[in-house]
């Protein structure tokens, strides 16, 4: 079902215009996936004051982009967007500039949210591109927009053809989903934004959702998780232990759960088993790594409940990759298959979870 839509107020002006395109500033829009509004830079994920609480590293990738989205509506035949990067890397060696610093925009289409363009960035820091154009008449249309996944965007602007409207979509019903982790919870290596396996789950729910995942930084500091406790999510996903050796798992793992408890006592949280490495196989001590932390969480969760903890959901590891090593650019970092594998897994458990 379509959004219902809020028409923009007479002070929404375009920002510039040219080339038969009018220009606005996409902060005017229906901005997703932001769990606070005090953040230094617009489209940052932590609030301004996590920078005195948090890890430098934790800091630095809260600036970038993953999770965040601009949703709108507009029957112009033609959509294109300017932006720029925060940073200077925009690609790295095994995931795109497509997916680092790239934007990719989703149609709603037949009620269910379809990839139309992506946003392929320029050499510099400053991009601008065409997304659609010459699309038949088919009316208004709502469209998401995925910012940067391992980027930051520092100003981002929506440009329709002259004369045609811009309108803000309403907020979808629901409290989003909390997603916590590591890379691979930002994204990466996906080929475009859409596809972190974050933004695929809440597609197919209908879900906003905030997206916590700090490349190689998913440690569960009792800072992060205090962060966290301060939003109201339908659910936390907490998906951190590829960052996690069995003994951080042993010491963090309960207080992170305890302290999110706390705030929230009946907030379904679900606790994802680190995946099957893919090159295990042939590397004996990846398959005792990854035994050894699943072996431990599992033994976490069940003394929580033991002692009274409700609402814990684990989610083995042994799935989320598939069985054929396929799903992979290095092991252990999803390609776009590795993102809908575990999208296929995690999408029930939670879609079961919401709906109790």
């Amino acid at each position: 079902m379509n959004a219902p839509i809020e028409r923009l107020d007479e002070n929404f002006a375009a920002t510039g215009a040219g080339d038969g395109l009018s220009w606005y500033d996409a902060r005017r829009l229906r901005v997703e996936g932001k769990g606070w509004a005090d953040t230094e830079r617009f489209f940052d994920r932590f609030p301004a004051r996590a920078r005195e609480q948090v890890p430098a590293p934790v800091w630095d990738l809260s600036r970038h982009s993953a999770g965040i989205a601009v949703r709108f509506v507009t029957a112009s035949p033609v959509i294109a967007a300017r932006w720029r990067s925060w940073g200077s890397r925009l690609a790295m060696t095994h995931m795109p500039a497509t997916g680092v610093s790239g934007l990719d925009l989703y149609a709603r289409l037949d009620g269910r949210w379809r990839w139309v363009a992506t946003g392929r960035p320029g050499e510099t820091t400053e991009h601008g591109q065409t997304l659609l154009t010459g699309m038949d008449g088919g009316g208004e249309r709502e469209y998401r927009l995925y910012l940067s996944l391992y980027n930051g965007v520092d100003h981002l602007e929506i440009g329709v053809a002259e004369g045609e409207p811009l309108a803000v979509p309403s907020a979808l019903p629901g409290k989003p989903i909390c997603f916590y982790g590591t890379s691979i919870v930002q994204g990466g290596c996906a080929s475009r934004p859409g596809m972190a396996y974050p933004a695929i789950v809440s597609r197919r729910l209908d879900r906003l959702h905030w997206n916590f995942g700090f490349s190689g930084n998913g440690r569960m500091e009792a800072a992060v998780a205090g962060l966290l406790a301060e939003l109201d999510p339908a659910l936390y996903v907490l998906d951190a232990f590829p960052n996690m050796p069995p003994d951080l798992i042993r010491e963090r793992l309960e207080p992170c759960i305890r302290i999110l408890r706390k705030a929230h006592p009946t907030t379904p949280i679900v606790v994802v088993e680190n995946m099957v490495y893919q090159n295990a196989r042939v590397l004996p001590d990846r398959r005792r790594m990854y035994e050894a932390k699943n072996e431990i969480a599992r033994r976490v969760v069940d003394e929580l409940v033991s002692d009274g903890v409700k609402g814990l959901t684990l989610v083995p590891g042994a799935g989320l990759l598939g069985d054929d090593g396929e799903a992979t650019v290095d092991g252990t970092h999803p390609t776009d298959v590795g993102f809908l594998r575990i999208a296929d897994v995690l999408t029930p458990v939670l879609r079961r979870l919401l709906s109790a």
